[in-house]
């Protein structure tokens, strides 16, 4: 059996919150967007409905306790909580985390990822821009010393996964964090300060060559997305820009089958020590951004499995804890990328997760 620890992506948006009742309607969840989808063409597999977890509610306990033990039950070590701070202790969507945090509840392991990007409407305007609905800020010292506190007590919980004792913390966008090396040196110093051993930062990553670029600045890990390399590999230089003119100007993205990229997902430097796979089971925005987005079509277990298998064996040669994929996602429902069942595989993919570990 695979000694890898699956980390799977969790997000939080399922349950109502004043901001996007202001911004989109009374009562807006994701769910909202994930029960309006509309097949775009002919076999689109749209809308995606939910089977044995149904519409949940995050506010309740029984939802989330409901999520870990099927998580347990496949495979999934553990969740990574995506953690909206925007600066001057501006928090968003962190109830259901908050209530896992006070109420000791589920004990199931966890740790959290800053979604550090500010929120737009991304709704295609006549003049190409997106409307800003809260913008991610970086107060410097200060607020970065504020937000290591807004998270400390996460950190000490024993539920908290760790790499060589230190709470793994996951940056979304470490590009867009003006000083980013003197944050990192900051939380380390707290950190140590704080009875902890130091953190174990992970840098989000788009490309193999920003790996170097990430681990000067102080990351101890990348996980680099690959979710659209199969384009890099199987389109020639004017087929891709193409392919991006059409994205950029006409707002329509392209159909990938799942078959022909999946293979891309991995590549050899995944094999190194401080790079950290991911598994995707699918992907589909366009619940979130209608044409706009690529589709992958064709998924399915079968061939999930096949994926979850071969990055399983390029991360088993590596030290215990190291051997980290993370999986995206555990409940992205509107990007088409989730493992809870649905009416249409049942558990399908959580049983091709669990096959393939054993």
């Amino acid at each position: 059996m695979s000694q890898a620890r699956i980390i799977a992506f969790y997000l939080p948006q399922f349950h109502p919150i004043p901001e996007n009742d202001l911004w989109w309607g009374k009562g807006f969840t994701e769910w909202t967007n994930v029960g309006k989808a509309k097949p775009l063409f002919k076999g689109h597999y749209q809308p995606r409905v939910p089977a044995d977890l149904g519409y949940y509610d995050l506010r309740l306990a029984e939802s989330r306790k409901a999520q870990a033990d099927l998580a347990r039950e496949y495979g999934v070590n553990g969740f990574c909580y995506w953690h909206y701070y925007f600066g001057n202790k501006k928090r968003l969507i962190e109830r259901p985390f908050n209530e896992v945090l006070n109420s000791g509840e589920p004990d199931f392991p966890f740790c959290l990822g800053w979604a550090n990007h500010s929120w737009e409407d991304k709704q295609f305007s006549k003049d190409g821009g997106n409307k800003l609905l809260i913008e991610q800020k970086y107060g410097g010292e200060s607020d970065y010393t504020e937000h290591f506190f807004e998270v400390l007590k996460a950190f000490k919980d024993h539920r908290y996964i760790r790499v060589n004792n230190k709470p793994l913390f996951f940056v979304y966008a470490p590009q867009l964090i003006p000083d980013v090396t003197a944050f990192i040196n900051l939380w380390q110093k707290l950190a140590k300060e704080n009875g902890l051993d130091g953190i174990h930062f992970v840098a989000n990553a788009q490309a193999d060559s920003e790996i170097q670029i990430r681990k000067d600045q102080g990351f101890d890990a990348v996980n680099v997305v690959r979710l659209f390399h199969v384009i890099k590999k199987e389109n020639t230089l004017v087929e891709r820009a193409f392919i991006k003119f059409k994205r950029l100007y006409l707002k329509q993205g392209i159909i990938i089958d799942y078959a022909k990229a999946f293979p891309y997902f991995k590549a050899d430097a995944d094999k190194r020590e401080d790079c950290y796979p991911s598994i995707f089971p699918n992907w589909d925005h366009s619940p979130r951004s209608g044409r706009s987005g690529h589709i992958f079509v064709n998924s399915n277990p079968h061939y999930f499995k096949q994926h979850v298998k071969e990055i399983l064996e390029v991360v088993k040669q590596k030290s215990p804890e190291n051997q980290i994929v993370f999986l995206r996602s555990w409940n992205e429902w509107a990007e088409g990328n989730y493992m809870e069942p649905d009416l249409k595989f049942g558990k399908g993919y959580l049983e091709a997760l669990k096959e393939a570990i054993s």
